[in-house]
């Protein structure tokens, strides 16, 4: 994918003229430095929602538990009103779009499609760990312990975390 970004921003597109140079296409990256020189840049701090829209995301549906995410159960009253009702949106067939961190597991943000904004959902087995792991220790502690529970796997996980300490 990064491959596709290298080459579209460096290549000249019909929808990128200049008045003053018709005859020439221009790339995205010569557009956007000339709008730079010619309006300067000022760096903004994200908000919290523009740091959840730039995480990965996954489509599913609210089930009656909760969301199940790679054998773990993110779960709480937040979803009542979600829980087997469809998002609306037909291109994912009626599944809620679901935003989460690889380096935290402790949550994840679900999209409220009806009334806008994002709503924080956390794990059901957070209260067992003593620190927040990701992904790569979850699925570490699922290859040591096939077929254990989720709050066996997250035992594991903590277990496998370096500890602190003199």
């Amino acid at each position: 994918m990064a491959v596709g970004k290298v080459v579209w921003q460096n290549r000249p597109h019909d929808g990128l003229r200049d008045p003053a140079h018709p005859g020439r296409a221009f790339t995205p990256n010569e557009k956007y430095a000339a709008m730079v020189e010619a309006a300067g840049y000022v760096p903004v701090a994200l908000s919290a929602d523009d740091y959840i829209e730039l995480l990965p995301a996954r489509w599913q549906a609210v089930n009656a538990y909760g969301i199940k995410i790679n054998y773990r159960t993110y779960d709480g009253q937040e979803l009542n009103p979600f829980r087997q009702q469809p998002s609306g949106i037909k291109e994912h067939n009626g599944r809620w779009e679901i935003h989460y961190d690889p380096y935290d597991v402790s949550r994840i943000w679900l999209r409220d499609h009806w009334n806008g904004g994002w709503i924080t959902v956390f794990w059901t087995q957070l209260h067992r760990v003593a620190a927040p792991f990701g992904e790569l220790a979850w699925d570490h502690a699922r290859k040591l312990l096939p077929g254990a529970t989720a709050e066996e796997i997250a035992q594991a996980g903590t277990d496998s975390l370096p500890r602190a300490g003199p």
